[in-house]
This record gives structure tokens, C-alpha cells and sequence, in this order.
């Protein structure tokens, strides 16, 4: 039997790869750009992963090759981006997966607000872009990923510049407005089926200074007091069944402020970045397992299994301090001498170009560290990162625009 893959998240193939070959089952990658995935395919053989390059975006293409694929028993769409096409191609192969209609819901951000406003669970819904005046506020795409296209307006003024600028930045969806949330953020790691959800851990999020708010590091799970960790569970689960989440990951950003939790987003997906590593060491289990499970239309083990145990991770994402030509990295050879058993994630290669400094789509790698807590994780994951530096041919040499 085979598991399809509509692409993917930069880190976890060779886990879901495990799981999938220990369910019995072969493992297909449908992707429009292997580069993504070149440090996950450097580790991968054909025996564990193939991988068709298709345009992904050409959904009749994709259901042409999904129906050549032998034996096709399940289909993961693991990424925002692909997440409807997703629902939508598994329902027209009867395949298991979430109803497109539900898919649809939870990638707008502006519908997910409203409902969790209708239900009590926000002090708002969503704004008009045009004149939102309760100040602070956030202007972002209702189908934005990666901290893309995101805007803080602390003033009119600032509210009309991000306006114009957003007029000439293409939106996977419609620029949308909300209030800012003011406090520290997280991410809720669930697990659900039928309706049923799990709270894995919580993830702290450490961001860059206003306005910008780019995300530099994160560390699970957070070690909060059992009643507070009791009270998100439930706030979680009530959450993720007002915004109609039914079954498999989510990933739901949050903000802790003096009023209680607030949801910036829900990610019908397992986390990005190395968060899917960060959970299967802290539950010491294969957490891509309950992906295929979910995917075959099983109960996910992670429902009930995994009490925990493993180790805490901290992971820090490495920035450019200018735009340019990515040449390499220096400190890389210093890991091995620095305590958390740090590791090294690129997620750039030399030659490529890095402009977009203020979002994620600049970041040329991870630093992932462990400890016994979190919070000593990520102090090592820190120290780790701090000794590693993106050598950059500079944009006056390289003629990169900034």
C-alpha cells in the first residue's frame, strides 16, 4: 500500500518516513521543488522515499498522478499552503481525511476569529483593514504563513502605510484586521480525533522587538503549573471545536495576556520548523506514527500513549544580518564542544538569496539543543547559536536588492 505526501514541512520526512515503512506502508513525495526538502532527502533513499516532481499547484495534475500511484491508501497534506487541496483531492479519491469545507474554514483567519468571538472565546472578531481604529492592531493576510505579510499599526498613520504597502504584496487570501495581543506567545501541540483532543505540551515562542515581530526560538514543552496547564487544555479543546478542527495535529499560536489566552491562529497541522522533532523527543515516541494513523483513518496512538519522559528541546533559527549571497556558515565546527548535544538544521544552501530579512523566509538554518526543562534547552540552544554566523556575500557586491 502506498501513503502520498502533497508536499511537506521542511523537517519530519524521515520520521513519517519510519512510520510510514513501519506500518507497512511506502512512502510518495509529490513536490514542486525537492530543494526544499535538501537536507531530509540527503539522509532519505529511494527504498525509504520517492519523490515525484510535479507542479503541486496544478491540482488536476496532481489527482492524475495520485491515481497512478499503486495500492494508494492515504494522502498527507501536512502544510498551510496545501491543506485544501489537500481535503479536497482525498475527497474526490476516497481517501480518509478533514472535510474541505472544514479546511476552508480554518485557513481563514478572519472566519476562525469570528467564531471564537461568537463563542466567548476572543475579546473580538475580526476588523475592517480600512478604519480599524482600536490601536494597537495587526493588519495580516487571512491565509498568511511564515510571519508573511503582517502588519503592526500603532497609529492611523502606520495603519494607512501598511494599507498601501499591502496593496502591492500578493495575498494568498484578503488582508484582514484584529486587535494586537499583548504578552507572551505559545503554541497549543494537540492531537485530535472526532471531535476528542489532546494538549501535547505547549511551546514557548521568543520573537523579534516591534514591529517586526520576526521569530527567532522556541523551547517545549513549557513547564506551567498542573492547574494552569489543566485550564489550556480545556480552553484548547474548546477552541479547536468552535473553529470545527475534528481530527489529526494542530498548532495553535497563542498569546498569554493579563485576560487570559487569546488565539493569534490555528495550524491544522503538526508544528513547523523542528516542532515535530521537539514532540517526538519529549513523548519518546515516532509522534509522524499518528499522522500516518490519522491519515489511514485510525485512531492517532498519541490520543492516549506517550505520557512523556524525554528530554526538553530548545531550538534558535539563524538569521543573516544583511541581505546577500549565502556563502556558508562559521562556528558550525563548534557544536560538538558545547553541552545540550546541540544539532545543526540548514534550512538555506550556499548560493542562495536571502532578501527578505524580516520574515522566516531568511532564516539559513536551526540550532536545536536538549535539556531537562525547556528553559535549560533553550539556554543551550542559545549559547549554541550564538557561535554561528551566515557568511554573506553582501547586496553592494552581489547586486541583491534589499
Amino acid at each position: 500500500m502506498t501513503i502520498a505526501l502533497l508536499e511537506a514541512l521542511t523537517f519530519g520526512l524521515g520520521r513519517l518516513a519510519d512510520a510510514g515503512r513501519d506500518a507497512g506502508h511506502d512512502l510518495v513525495l509529490l513536490t514542486g521543488d525537492r530543494s526544499i526538502y535538501t537536507h531530509e532527502l540527503s539522509r532519505l533513499g529511494p527504498d525509504r522515499l520517492r519523490v515525484v516532481d510535479i507542479d503541486t499547484t496544478d491540482v488536476a495534475a496532481c489527482e492524475r498522478a495520485l491515481r497512478d500511484l499503486p495500492d494508494l491508501a492515504g494522502l498527507i497534506s501536512s502544510t498551510d499552503t496545501w491543506a485544501l487541496p489537500g481535503a479536497e483531492l482525498a475527497h474526490r479519491l476516497g481517501l480518509p481525511g478533514p472535510s474541505p469545507e472544514a479546511v476552508r474554514t480554518l485557513r481563514d483567519k478572519a472566519a476562525v476569529r469570528a467564531l471564537l468571538h461568537e463563542h466567548g472565546l476572543s475579546r473580538s472578531g475580526p476588523l475592517d483593514p480600512a478604519s480599524a481604529d482600536a490601536f494597537p492592531l495587526v493588519l495580516k493576510d487571512s491565509a498568511g504563513t511564515s510571519s508573511r505579510a503582517v502588519w503592526l499599526c500603532r497609529s492611523p498613520a502606520e495603519r494607512d502605510t501598511a494599507l498601501r504597502e499591502a496593496a502591492g504584496t500578493a495575498l494568498k487570501g484578503r488582508l484582514i484586521a484584529e486587535p494586537y495581543f499583548a504578552g507572551p506567545l505559545y503554541s497549543a501541540e494537540t492531537i485530535t480525533w472526532r471531535g476528542r483532543t489532546r494538549l501535547l505540551g505547549v511551546l514557548s515562542r521568543v520573537v523579534s522587538p516591534e514591529p517586526a515581530r520576526r521569530e527567532e526560538a522556541a523551547a517545549f514543552p513549557v513547564a506551567f503549573p498542573d492547574d494552569d496547564l489543566r485550564g489550556l487544555g480545556t480552553w484548547i479543546d474548546r477552541v479547536l471545536a468552535v473553529a470545527g478542527h475534528e481530527r489529526g495535529f494542530a498548532h495553535t499560536e497563542f498569546v498569554l495576556t493579563t485576560d487570559g489566552p487569546e488565539v493569534v491562529e490555528v495550524n491544522a497541522r503538526i508544528g513547523g520548523a523542528l516542532v515535530g522533532e521537539a514532540l517526538c523527543r519529549s513523548l519518546g515516541v515516532n509522534a509522524y506514527a499518528s499522522m500516518v494513523q490519522v491519515a489511514l483513518g485510525a485512531p492517532p496512538d498519541l490520543l492516549d500513549g506517550a505520557a512523556g519522559g524525554g528530554p526538553a528541546t530548545g531550538f534558535v533559527l539563524v538569521y543573516p544580518r544583511e541581505a546577500g549571497v549565502l556563502e556558508g556558515w562559521s562556528g558550525l565546527d563548534r557544536l560538538a564542544d558545547l553541552p545540550g548535544a546541540p544539532e545543526w538544521y540548514p534550512t538555506a544552501s550556499p548560493g542562495d538569496v536571502l532578501e527578505h530579512l524580516a520574515d522566516q523566509r531568511s532564516c539559513t538554518g536551526i540550532v536545536l539543543a536538549e535539556g531537562p526543562t525547556a528553559e535549560l534547552a533553550l539556554h543551550r540552544a542559545l549559547a549554541a547559536a550564538g557561535g554561528i554566523a551566515p557568511v554573506v556575500w553582501a547586496e553592494e557586491r552581489a547586486d541583491v536588492p534589499a
